[in-house]
């Protein structure tokens, strides 16, 4: 009897869970809040790595990597930053063990504390900018432009794969420049990558926008965002991008010359995703059945199964699968045909729509003789039967339709759960259903804490191409020139 998974009606939560687990991406370590991600999972995650490290390139981004643990006195130089993490941070105190004098096993030596802590690094903001005061003297010194593709730790109390973990994997992009325009301008044009990213790739219609300050990142002037919706309606945060001001610079004494002699603090940025990007996309797209990837971001694209019951048969249709895996390899298409005969083809079916395989090609007997073969699409479910002759041209469209359903699909759902609301007993008792309201907000912190403790619902972002609207604040009544995004959030 096949095994009854959770659907998302029923719990949303346990769903989420499961289909981690069935697709095979990831799973719990036995280190606390920390995960295992799996091949095929972290198959998913190296896509988007290489997309979005080619992008980093394309606009003059250079990878470096800074270490991991963090001297605790360089955490102290900025204290904004470390009053944001300070509950976060693992702390390294000695650097040996011996083995217990009772043969218990091994223990911390105490005669080996360090002279300083060292912090395991929950961002890297203060390691690399003790780093580019060696690195800049001069305006011809700038920009530098970096990135570290590397792990991270903030200790969490209560943890979900890929969405919150202790150890997680990321990118930060960590820049100086000679201007504050320059950036202002670097931090938009960061936040452009991640948004056509998330809805070029993963399909996901995401809303540009702005942090309050409450909500920004900690020692930022700035916090730039893409804020996506979750089929329960919630909110994720898939990405940021900060202007930083010249805080950091100051906190390191990071100073240049400009082109008239001029000894100048320098100006900075920094901007991360990371594996919290394979939540997005699993609660964006996926289903009662398991995983649907957009083609864009699928380690398989295409799988064929054989059915057939004597050893000619299978041979048969092994020349023709390969004859399309040569096909569709030169047009870059990645292939997958499992003529492993230890699963049966029903077996294999459920397999690849849980892993959420875009196409299921399938091919027996009857198909060698009509020369047809049967096409499934996992989006729609839908099947069609396809000229073989000509497969490879249909499955190259179909691959493009796909894709443009996925982000379409979404987009109308974000849609048809967004509203506006004007009422703040209305948007009390509406706000448990999910989805994302606009609403005017009188701009005050105290405003902002309010909404949080009685609804738990945040001020997700204040969207860039929202239009000012004049309006009175739900909560206060006072006026307001702007609604805000406000939603529950992962």
């Amino acid at each position: 009897m096949a095994q009854k998974y959770t659907t998302r009606e029923e719990d949303y939560s346990k769903w989420y869970n499961e289909l981690v687990y069935r697709a095979d991406l990831a799973e719990h370590s036995d280190v606390r809040g920390c995960m295992v991600i799996k091949p095929y999972g972290y198959a998913i995650w190296e896509m988007m790595k290489e997309v979005l490290d080619k992008k980093f390139k394309e606009t003059g981004h250079s990878n470096a990597y800074f270490p991991l643990l963090i001297p605790k006195s360089y955490l102290s130089k900025e204290a904004s930053h470390i009053e944001g993490f300070a509950k976060e941070c693992a702390v390294v105190t000695h650097y040996r063990l011996k083995n217990a004098e009772d043969g218990s096993g091994v223990i911390v030596d105490p005669t080996a504390k360090l002279e300083e802590e060292l912090i395991i690094r929950p961002t890297s903001e203060t390691i690399i900018w003790n780093s580019y005061r060696n690195w800049i003297q001069s305006y011809r010194d700038l920009p530098i432009l970096i990135n570290q593709w590397a792990n991270v730790v903030r200790w969490e109390m209560r943890t979900r794969l890929f969405l919150r973990t202790t150890e997680f994997l990321w990118q930060e992009g960590h820049t100086a420049h000679a201007t504050k325009q320059e950036a202002i301008s670097e931090a938009e044009l960061m936040l452009d990558v991640y948004a056509e990213f998330a809805e070029n790739y993963m399909a996901m219609p995401v809303i540009k926008g702005r942090k309050s300050a409450s909500e920004r990142f900690a020692g930022a002037e700035d916090t730039l965002c893409i804020e996506s919706m979750m089929q329960d309606g919630k909110a994720l945060q898939a990405g940021t991008s900060h202007f930083l001001g010249q805080n950091f610079a100051k906190a390191f004494d990071v100073k240049f010359a400009d082109k008239d002699g001029k000894v100048e603090h320098v100006w900075a940025t920094s901007w991360g995703v990371s594996t919290r990007l394979m939540g997005a996309l699993i609660m964006t797209h996926s289903d009662d059945e398991g995983l649907v990837l957009p083609p864009a971001l699928a380690p398989i694209q295409v799988v064929a199964v054989p059915i057939h019951k004597t050893d000619e048969e299978l041979e048969a249709i092994n020349q023709k699968m390969a004859e399309l895996g040569l096909k569709l390899k030169a047009k870059g298409i990645s292939f997958k045909y499992d003529n492993d005969e230890n699963r049966r083809p029903g077996w294999k079916f459920a397999e690849y729509e849980a892993k959420g395989v875009p196409i299921r090609i399938a091919m027996g007997p009857r198909d060698l003789e009509s020369g047809n073969v049967e096409v499934a699409r996992r989006d729609t479910k839908t099947k069609e039967v396809v000229e073989f002759a000509t497969i490879e041209n249909y499955i190259e469209k179909l691959l493009a339709e796909i894709q443009k359903n996925l982000f379409e699909r979404a987009k109308a759902f974000r849609k048809d759960n967004m509203q506006n609301v004007d009422s703040y007993d209305d948007f009390k008792a509406q706000i448990d259903k999910g989805g994302f309201f606009l609403a005017h907000w009188d701009g005050t912190a105290e405003t902002e804490a309010k909404i949080k403790e009685e609804t738990q619902a945040t001020i997700r972002c204040i969207a860039i191409d929202q239009p000012e609207e004049a309006g009175f604040c739900m909560v206060t009544g006072k006026p307001s020139n702007k609604r805000v995004v406000l939603a529950k959030a992962y």
